[in-house]
């Protein structure tokens, strides 16, 4: 039985494989395009029976090995990057990085199974990623829109007619593109899960960030405490000796951690006005 862990990157990935005693079989490169995703697997096969995939980054780099494998019955699960006093004992490498998620695997420490990226949520997240780019564009043209503004010569300004036409041209034109994309991530979040945004306070923003965290497959989040540690919104234990403390957690979904900040200030700033 094999263990494999991939660590992916944006043009390679790295894939160890272990065997059941936790002995390192092969290390191999191949290319992130899906010419390198069959060659994985048949590299894993040619060591033995798959057990278990590691990947990192399942909803990025990973994402298409990860559908890749599931098609083909691979059970695969997500692995979270070593810390940086592993890496300070281990060093650091993309082989190492692999071999040590590897072994996560094997130790059953593993994040929890990848999401699956194949309904309505994955639809809503790659919306999102049009909307964070679109936003980006906006905020880029609004600020050359003030620097001609303020900073051309004043005998310049009635010949830069043309430059300020076009910027305002675009920021528009992207203002429209924004609210287009705001509609239907909200269409389709409401549609996914209805329920979640009868809760106070919840809107299309929090409502969207908390789904693309949970994932098209939200049964594999066993708890909500699961839940929790993913968010980063867990503490963390800190004790020792008779101290008994926790410290912040600055790991898990960002983008799900700042969701629920947004959800308990708007619940905060409610309660106030109630008050």
């Amino acid at each position: 039985m094999v263990t494999v862990e991939v660590d992916t990157h944006l043009d390679i990935h790295v894939a160890v494989a272990l065997d059941q005693h936790g002995r390192e079989l092969d290390t191999i490169h191949l290319p992130t395009n899906g010419n390198g995703h069959r060659p994985i697997l048949e590299w894993a096969r040619g060591h033995g029976v798959p057990g278990t995939f590691g990947i990192e980054g399942t909803g990025s780099y990973g994402a298409g090995l990860t559908r890749y494998l599931r098609r083909n019955g691979v059970q695969v699960v997500e692995v979270i990057r070593p810390g940086k006093q592993t890496r300070r004992l281990s060093g650091k490498s993309d082989t190492i990085d692999a071999e040590a998620a590897a072994r996560s695997v094997q130790a059953g420490t593993a994040l929890g199974q990848a999401k699956s990226q194949d309904g309505a949520v994955e639809m809503i997240r790659t919306l999102r990623v049009a909307r964070k780019s679109a936003m980006q564009a906006r905020t880029q043209a609004a600020n050359q829109l003030h620097a001609v503004v303020v900073t051309a010569p004043e005998e310049l300004r009635e010949r830069l007619k043309l430059a300020l036409k076009s910027l305002a041209v675009r920021y528009r034109n992207v203002a429209e593109e924004i609210a287009v994309l705001d509609v239907e991530i909200e269409r389709l979040a409401h549609m996914t899960a209805p329920n979640l945004f009868q809760v106070k306070g919840i809107g299309p923003d929090t409502g969207a960030a908390l789904l693309i965290a949970a994932g098209d497959n939200p049964q594999r989040l066993r708890s909500e405490a699961a839940f929790a540690h993913m968010c980063g919104a867990a503490p963390i234990p800190a004790s020792s000796g008779k101290t008994n403390r926790h410290r912040l957690n600055r790991g898990g979904n960002r983008e799900a951690n700042r969701a629920l900040h947004m959800l308990a200030i708007q619940r905060d700033f409610q309660g106030a006005d109630q008050r």
